[in-house]
């Protein structure tokens, strides 16, 4: 019932005619329960009347009587109460009269701020009901760090940058490491076949030697030039297999010095790695992030975010301005309430829109009316029953006539 009151800041046009079955439903309640009342009181009276001795019979009469005026006095608030609501109904409705008839040049310059005030409220509205990108503690940590945040992702990106450098040079020494293990073992490998060769070679000289000297006793020839053949043949692939042997050594020496080489280098590129690896893990854990790239993403959103949260302050100090110069231009013509249109600013751009708000607030008015009227039938029956119940009584009774005199006064009924 207390939208209505005008003392009080006046509800929504929206929040009041959400509230009229609410309405309704109370007054339908305030008639039942006084029938139920009414109908109790006539059953008590009832039962009295047969059950009372004659000498107590006026006392239950002005008790009965007293208790009638209570409801009645209950019900005479809550029909003035309707009036209020009533009376505010009617306002609101002069206030759509009065905007109606507005000249067209003023009304235009109305909806022209209307028309400012819809737009800057769905700007507002579009800000908050838009999904965020990061979280409130994302949010938090980026203002918090917003100087140093430039420089923080920069030095991740570089110690990523230098960790995938260090991890591929690593990358190299393992394979130049594992070249140089493959080619040692060609190199063993050579050095046991020439060993065998040359064992070999000698085996065969020493056959050959052998049956030179044979044949040549069988069949007396001079075995001199034979054997130096032999001999240089021998000598020449056993210098050759000695040479060979000698640069496997030596090539074998070389394999392992760059081997080791390579072993002490990746000594050293590992311990960059491990320092570079923890610092980038110390920072992608510290905020929480996987890498430098989404930090940067995390800190483009807080960027648009600050942006957006500073046009949605732009957007409520420009609203709060042209709220207050809609208010002043209706305040000109005099309204019930010129405030409320800043949230109905929509009716006035739209005439279909004004159309269904006076539409609701008509029905609401009749249905005002309607239990108005009712409960002054409901006081009126109620005042009856009590002048039946003291008219009788010797001597009357002042103080009942006193509370009927101020409910008449009061609703203004007889």
């Amino acid at each position: 019932m207390g939208l209505f009151r005008k003392k009080k800041k006046p509800q929504y046009v929206e929040e009041i005619l959400e509230f009229g079955e609410e309405i309704d439903l109370r007054s339908q309640r305030r008639k039942e329960k006084a029938k139920k009342n009414q109908k109790a009181r006539q059953n008590t009276v009832a039962k009295q009347n047969k059950t009372a001795a004659p000498g107590q019979e006026a006392a239950q009469k002005k008790s009965i009587a007293t208790e009638y005026c209570e409801q009645i006095m209950d019900a005479a608030r809550n029909l003035d109460e309707t009036k209020r609501e009533y009376k505010t109904v009617t306002d609101y409705l002069t206030d759509i009269q009065i905007i109606e008839n507005l000249p067209e040049p003023e009304f235009e310059k109305i909806q022209e701020t209307a028309q400012n005030v819809l737009n800057l409220n769905e700007a507002r509205d579009a800000y908050l009901n838009r999904t965020k990108t990061i979280s409130d503690s994302q949010f938090v940590q980026m203002e918090q760090l917003e100087n140093e945040m430039p420089e923080i992702i920069k030095r991740l990106q570089e110690n990523e940058a230098y960790q995938n450098v260090v991890k591929r040079d690593m990358q190299y020494l393992e394979g130049e490491k594992q070249e140089w293990h493959y080619y040692q073992e060609s190199l063993e490998q050579e050095k046991k076949v020439l060993h065998r060769l040359l064992y070999a070679m000698i085996g065969v000289f020493a056959v050959a030697f052998i049956a030179i000297v044979i044949l040549g006793l069988a069949m007396k020839f001079d075995i001199k030039m034979p054997f130096v053949i032999a001999a240089l043949t021998a000598g020449a692939l056993g210098g050759i297999m000695v040479w060979r042997l000698q640069n496997d050594g030596m090539e074998l020496k070389k394999a392992q010095a760059n081997i080791n080489r390579a072993i002490v280098l990746m000594n050293k590129v590992k311990f960059k790695y491990v320092n570079v690896t923890n610092a980038v893990d110390y920072a992608c854990e510290k905020y929480h992030v996987k890498n430098s790239y989404e930090l940067g993403y995390i800190w483009d959103q807080y960027i648009e975010a600050v942006k957006e949260r500073e046009k949605y302050e732009r957007t409520n100090d420009e609203l709060e301005y042209f709220n207050d110069k809609l208010v002043r231009q209706l305040h000109a013509y005099r309204l019930y309430d010129a405030r409320i249109w800043i949230h109905q600013a929509k009716a006035l751009m739209d005439k279909k829109e004004m159309v269904e708000v006076k539409h609701e607030l008509l029905v609401r008015r009749q249905k005002l009316r309607a239990g108005m009227e009712s409960q002054a039938e409901n006081i009126r029956t109620a005042r009856k029953e009590i002048e039946n119940l003291v008219k009788n009584r010797p001597g009357g009774s002042k103080e009942i006539k006193a509370i009927l005199d101020s409910v008449d006064e009061m609703c203004g009924i007889g």
